[in-house]
């Protein structure tokens, strides 16, 4: 059977840009090597993580949020087995969508191990390793990313002890100790998780700050909140060494100015030090496909090398985010469909689902400076916010910046309660082109924690009105 597409891959890029090519009256086949569709995301990233995320929030709430609120009920009694059974609940009802939803639009769906065979062929082969060849008109890779490991250390992860993101949300005892390697949005979020259940959390990273990228403001904040929550941090320190040790592990780090060398001892060590493309084994450089730093090469609209054969996602350039890659997997096969698919990569919103959450949309106050652009600031404290204060949330801040002269907004940035859902309001208006004085004016329901959101943009052009 030949097809107008094949994608290699079925996680938020690979399984979105299928139903939308499906959609538009292509004949569509797609290719998965898990035994569950949904990628990396669905099964062990994304998903799971916040599930576990929301649980441990509510099991710390209960034991030391809710008083304060005149509910008192006994110290909560952890049951591991059964929050990890939720979140295996969880992928199981998202990973079981996306099989329907291939269905329903009439996908073919293979599985096995993809491979480019060249321009409108492509092979699987399946566990058994039998080898099927298939026709199709273009081809869209969409591999994702895995585990990145330590950059010039020798690690070995069993999952158990030296785990990764995956080991990470399916231990099955709280431990006493545990060292996270990274101070990124992975290693934060699962640091946090095993923190508020009772681990004792220890996060090492190589530069002087957490969150490298985020705003600058931002990241001070942000780690000043997570040091109440009792998270240590080693940073500006290079680890040398990850080994077990006895039951555990232990971790070497130097400082990164020099100085000695430190040991941490830990019951678990997730490494959590970043993602690289997934691009092995898939005949990529074989079929002519050409790649830059271990990234697919691709123009602007999409295509590798390679005429017909297209790329989105964790493969390509830019932000490692599910959904970047979903907006890549709906604009390639609007291209592909010949309609005029587009990615705006000036609004992509990024989120740390910790407690409080951090977001941020658009360029950050370093950014702007290092551009030469001219620009104003506008912020607002949650603690001068009446829903924050009624719900006992008042730790952090808006952020606005928009351009000097034009009052264009170029960027937003939030911790806060909430702030995931915050911050697109903030991208609405950026996709749009809107001013701080656009959002400023811009009637808000009363009493939402969005109004700071409000008085920020009023900050910005003006100033707030309840401070």
């Amino acid at each position: 059977m030949s097809y107008d597409l094949i994608v290699i891959g079925t996680g938020p890029g690979g399984y979105v840009c299928a139903i939308k090519a499906a959609q538009l009256g292509l004949k569509v086949g797609v290719i998965e090597k898990r035994a569950t569709y949904g990628g990396t995301c669905l099964n062990v990233g994304c998903i799971p993580s916040k599930a576990l995320l929301h649980a441990s929030e509510v099991f710390h709430q209960t034991a030391h949020g809710i008083d304060a609120l005149g509910v008192e009920v006994a110290a909560p009694t952890l049951n591991l087995s059964k929050m990890m059974a939720h979140k295996d609940a969880t992928v199981k009802s998202n990973v079981d969508g996306v099989a329907f939803l291939f269905k329903k639009n009439k996908i073919d769906a293979f599985q096995g191990t993809g491979k480019v065979l060249g321009a409108g062929k492509v092979s699987v082969t399946n566990d058994k390793g039998e080898e099927q060849v298939l026709e199709t008109k273009n081809i869209v890779i969409a591999t994702g990313s895995d585990v990145a490991g330590i950059p010039g250390v020798q690690v070995e992860i069993d999952e158990t002890v030296i785990v990764s993101s995956t080991g990470g949300i399916a231990l099955e005892k709280v431990p006493a100790n545990m060292v996270v390697v990274g101070g990124g949005v992975i290693g934060l979020e699962l640091g946090s998780v095993w923190s508020r259940l009772g681990a004792k959390v220890t996060v090492v990273e190589y530069l002087d700050t957490i969150l490298g990228g985020m705003d600058g403001e931002v990241s001070k904040q942000f780690q000043r909140m997570l040091a109440k929550q009792d998270i240590d941090f080693k940073l500006g320190a290079k680890v040398t060494g990850v080994e077990k040790s006895g039951a555990g592990a232990k971790v070497t780090f130097e400082p990164v100015k020099g100085g000695d060398a430190q040991t941490l001892d830990a019951d678990v060590v997730l490494i959590a030090t970043g993602r690289r493309p997934y691009t092995t084994g898939l005949g990529l450089e074989e079929a002519g496909i050409k790649l830059e730093r271990g990234r697919v090469e691709i123009d602007n609209h999409f295509q590798t090398s390679v005429a017909g054969i297209y790329a989105i996602g964790d493969v390509v350039r830019g932000p490692m985010l599910a959904h970047k890659a979903e907006d890549e997997g709906v604009a390639v096969a609007e291209i592909i469909a010949g309609q005029a698919g587009h990615v705006n990569y000036d609004v992509i919103p990024g989120v740390v689902y910790t407690q409080p959450e951090v977001a941020s949309v658009g360029k950050t106050e370093e950014e702007l400076k290092a551009a030469g652009i001219a620009y104003k600031v506008g912020k607002f404290p949650f603690t001068a916010n009446g829903r924050a204060r009624a719900m006992l949330a008042t730790d952090g801040f808006v952020k606005i910046l928009a351009d000097k002269e034009t009052d264009r907004v170029l960027g937003g940035h939030i911790i806060g309660f909430g702030a995931g859902e915050m911050i697109h309001e903030i991208a609405v208006l950026m996709e749009f082109g809107g001013s701080s004085e656009d959002l400023g004016r811009t009637c808000h329901a009363h009493p939402t924690m969005s109004e700071a959101v409000k008085e920020a943009a009023l900050a910005t052009f003006a100033k707030p009105i309840h401070m």
